[in-house]
């Protein structure tokens, strides 16, 4: 059985979906089987940072309905261990039955070694049928004050959810703001209270890698790149040093 893992953020524009690609493509690149699933239901942008922009691809609804099989996920041209299902754009997360999305799911995790979700920023129904259905969650945050309160205020509606399995990825980290605010990594764990799982510099290479319709994996091997095999490691349980 593998595992589904859903990424969340407080706010949009962390770089959560980005993260979600780059850790797929390493993942997938590394042997492994990955679903990537939009669950950013009515908003939709996993495609472009895994290099699928151009490609045509089923609705994880359209699978969780039972209209089509899973195997009719999109095949990854580039990386053939990662199959795709993009975001309902025509529907509400409140429109989606959780109990199905679960079955889902279970039957995504016995075909594919990780199931990667990327759901909507903040703390609505769609974060919540995500973080649920998920084994364990990622939530993605800026070092900037905003994005660590709403961070904060993320990390306390999954612990009411009675969701315990959450690990903190600080991206696009900029050194220079992190002196202006006083503060260091380990004081941003301290604010938000969960774990870290790694910190992303901030890397120009991600936009440029989007923009020409190219994973980051196969445009860059530095900056964010390293830093995603570094949590991608992590992830497939592998003790490898965080650097704060």
């Amino acid at each position: 059985m593998g595992e589904a893992i859903g990424f969340v953020s407080g706010k949009g524009g962390t770089g959560k979906t980005s993260l979600c690609a780059g850790i797929a493509t390493v993942l997938a690149k590394s042997g492994k089987r990955v679903l990537c699933i939009d669950g950013d239901v009515g908003l939709r942008n996993l495609d472009i940072f895994l290099g699928l922009s151009g490609e045509e691809a089923l609705s994880f609804l359209d699978v969780c309905s039972g209209n089509y099989p899973l195997s009719a996920a999109s095949v990854h041209p580039q990386y053939p261990n990662i199959c795709f299902l993009t975001a309902p754009v025509n529907c509400a997360p409140e429109d989606i039955s959780p109990q199905a999305f679960g079955e889902f799911l279970l039957k995504a995790k016995s075909e594919f070694d990780f199931v990667l979700i990327d759901g909507p920023a903040g703390i609505g129904e769609g974060m919540r049928l995500v973080a649920e259905a998920a084994d364990r969650c990622i939530l993605v945050t800026l070092p900037d004050p905003a994005s660590i309160r709403s961070a904060d205020r993320t990390a306390q509606e999954l612990e009411k959810m009675g969701i315990k399995n959450v690990r903190m990825v600080v991206n696009r980290v900029f050194n220079e703001v992190l002196k202006a605010m006083g503060k260091n990594i380990d004081d941003l764990m301290d604010d938000v209270g969960l774990p870290l799982l790694g910190v992303v510099p901030t890397d120009p290479n991600i936009s440029y890698a989007a923009a020409q319709g190219k994973p980051l994996l196969k445009y860059s091997h530095f900056g964010a790149t390293g830093a995603y095999k570094r949590i991608a490691k992590r992830i497939l349980g592998l003790n490898v040093p965080i650097s704060r």
